[in-house]
């Protein structure tokens, strides 16, 4: 399927992210996300959330206690550590007593479930005023391939090269804008003992480092080349990988040796701490940060390798989609349509970190200089695309992660990784 190039007029027209994540993410398949009539029963709605950080985990509830003080349907959170979540997703949803409504991704990964008849239809509270002022784009990306909307937008977020500003200071360096540069900074912090590039890509989070394959590839072969690399159309094993792999070792020098011994929110310390220099990721490290820090924060855009190419960046929505399986239709639905509400997503914004911004065009973020910059960069971008998982599906991440931690270790041995991935990554696809 061709998907055309988002303009910058339809990312300043409101879109955003969000809006060329929909055009994106839209690529999906035949299927049907009805699954067994449910009938609204009594008690709570269930609310199974990912969002384990204190901040976010605080905010989620500060949601959940607004939305019971309405007067009518009640919910309870139920907190998961985030890659518990991520691994047990496929068994909530399976279950025969699953979890009502779950934090999660729209677009293709929530399609993989809708096709399976694990997601509930909600195209109905999409006709109410809750939703009503949501943009086409939006509503595409909370599409199945069966035409049903299974799934509401709470917030998107970007994904930059973060690094506080008093140690850029202390160490006389400033933010690259080109590959040559962003090597030139990564020698100068290495000899002021620096280890100049921090990843997190250890201890269950993995697929951190999904983030430096996209960003390579989408660099150096464009966005369009990258989403049909992730749907199949292309090989693991191409000449244009290997490109992105050849490029990735030059930088791999750079990288800090505890790597991938660390998950993000250490290596999120380390950073804060200056053993490391800077670090690719998204924002919602910044719930792993001292809200004191915030301000000394700051990122510069993934660097331009090949001028020719349009620049991409990264962009993915979150949000919820409830069972099909749930026994509180109604309530699940009454829940929703508040969780797309401006009021909901502020007083999440306002609970958690503040880095993200909300999907509810009448919704305000936080306005911090950081965030300012935030969706500049995004609604400048020539394309938005969401992230591996998202632009794929869950089922084929394991493969990237197996890979990609590979290459990390052996970068040399890049021959027989890539040629495992793409047999491995065939297996997802013929399923």
């Amino acid at each position: 399927m061709n998907i055309s190039q988002p303009s910058r007029r339809r990312f300043l027209a409101g879109t955003g992210a969000v809006g060329a994540a929909a055009l994106m993410s839209s690529c999906v398949t035949s299927s049907s996300s009805s699954g067994p009539k449910s009938q609204s029963g009594k008690g709570a709605v269930t609310l199974q959330s990912n969002l384990s950080a204190p901040q976010a985990k605080s905010a989620m509830q500060d949601l959940v206690d607004a939305f019971n003080g309405k007067g009518g349907a009640k919910a309870k959170l139920n907190t998961v550590a985030a890659e518990t979540f991520r691994t047990q997703l496929p068994t909530y949803l399976t279950s025969g007593n699953p979890p009502d409504l779950l934090t999660w991704y729209p677009g293709s990964v929530a399609d993989s479930y809708a096709k399976k008849n694990l997601l509930l239809d909600v195209s109905d509270i999409w006709t109410g005023p809750e939703l009503s002022g949501y943009s086409k784009a939006l509503q595409t990306l909370c599409t199945s391939s069966a035409g049903k909307k299974v799934f509401v937008p709470a917030s998107y977020y970007w994904w930059g090269v973060f690094y506080r500003k008093s140690n850029f200071a202390k160490w006389g360096v400033k933010e690259p804008t080109t590959w040559d540069e962003f090597m030139a900074l990564c020698e100068t912090l290495k000899s002021k003992g620096v280890a100049p590039i921090g990843l997190g890509a250890g201890s269950g989070t993995a697929w951190v480092a999904s983030s430096w394959f996209d960003y390579l590839d989408i660099r150096i072969n464009g966005a369009q080349y990258h989403r049909d690399l992730l749907a199949g159309k292309h090989r693991f094993d191409d000449p244009e990988v290997h490109k992105v792999f050849d490029k990735w070792a030059e930088a791999l020098p750079y990288f800090d040796p505890n790597g991938t011994a660390l998950a993000f929110q250490d290596a999120t310390t380390a950073l804060l701490q200056g053993r490391t220099g800077m670090m690719l990721i998204g924002t919602f490290f910044a719930d792993s940060t001292p809200k004191d820090q915030l301000d000394d924060i700051d990122f510069f855009r993934f660097p331009v390798i090949d001028p020719k190419v349009p620049m991409a960046e990264e962009g993915p929505t979150d949000g919820y989609f409830a069972s099909a399986r749930t026994g509180h239709t109604d309530e699940v639905k009454e829940l929703m349509r508040y969780l797309a509400t401006a009021e909901a997503q502020e007083i999440y914004l306002k609970g958690s970190s503040g880095t993200a911004l909300p999907t509810n065009p009448k919704a305000k973020d936080t306005g911090t200089p950081l965030v300012k910059k935030g969706r500049a960069l995004i609604e400048g971008a020539a394309d938005v695309t969401q992230f591996f998982n998202r632009d794929s599906s869950d089922a084929l991440q394991p493969s990237a992660d197996t890979a990609l931690t590979k290459f990390l270790a052996k970068p040399k041995e890049i021959g027989s990784i890539l040629t495992t991935w793409q047999r491995d990554a065939q297996k997802i696809w013929s399923q």
